[in-house]
């Protein structure tokens, strides 16, 4: 069932009083497809982060973690070093997990890698859907999905290239965020 913002709007998730934000990221973000490489990048590792929290938790944090991580460019990344990342644990702009912290480098490294395989991570990830993404109207947020068969496949094969923080759930959510699927709940003015 859809929630009502300030503004009148039937939306998925945000838009009430004092989460205005996360209702501007339903409305302009959540389900749009994405095919920038620094965005899918940045999009992958907030995903990681709310391993365990809430999105709502990571998003407020989103413009730390764009501050600690060079504004996600994906090089500068992968080449931090073990001082900057341990220091970043002390940053309480940005979920200070030692594990999701170096995960930022780890992930950095094997996403060039696929750059550099398939011109694009863009290129490689799209790959995945067989046509256009698919579209589902559950009707709660419960009803909604938290795995697929695809997520399952690039959760399996981005563990196997290294990449840390992308079990299928997490890849699922990033699917939905990306545009991969259209997850947007009957009722939403979005669907």
């Amino acid at each position: 069932m859809t929630v009502i913002g300030t503004d009148g709007k039937h939306r998925c998730f945000g838009g009430q009083a004092g989460k205005e934000f996360y209702g501007l990221y339903h409305d302009r973000e959540w389900g749009v497809p994405v095919h920038d490489d620094r965005l899918l990048f940045e999009n992958l590792i907030l995903e990681g982060a709310q391993a365990g929290l809430s999105w709502e938790t990571v998003l407020r944090k989103r413009e730390g973690y764009r501050r600690a991580f060079h504004d996600f460019d994906i090089e500068r990344c992968a080449m931090m070093a073990d001082g900057e990342l341990e220091a970043l644990r002390e940053e309480p702009a940005i979920i200070r997990n030692r594990l999701k912290i170096y995960s930022v480098r780890k992930n950095a490294l094997a996403f060039l890698k696929i750059q550099r395989e398939y011109g694009s991570f863009d290129a490689w990830l799209w790959g995945h859907l067989d046509g256009p993404p698919p579209v589902n109207r559950p009707k709660y947020f419960s009803d909604m999905g938290t795995t697929s068969a695809i997520s399952d496949l690039i959760s399996k094969t981005l563990k196997k290239r290294g990449m840390s923080f992308v079990g299928s759930t997490i890849i699922y959510a990033y699917m939905q965020a990306i545009g991969m699927t259209d997850d947007h709940l009957a009722g939403c003015w979005k669907a």
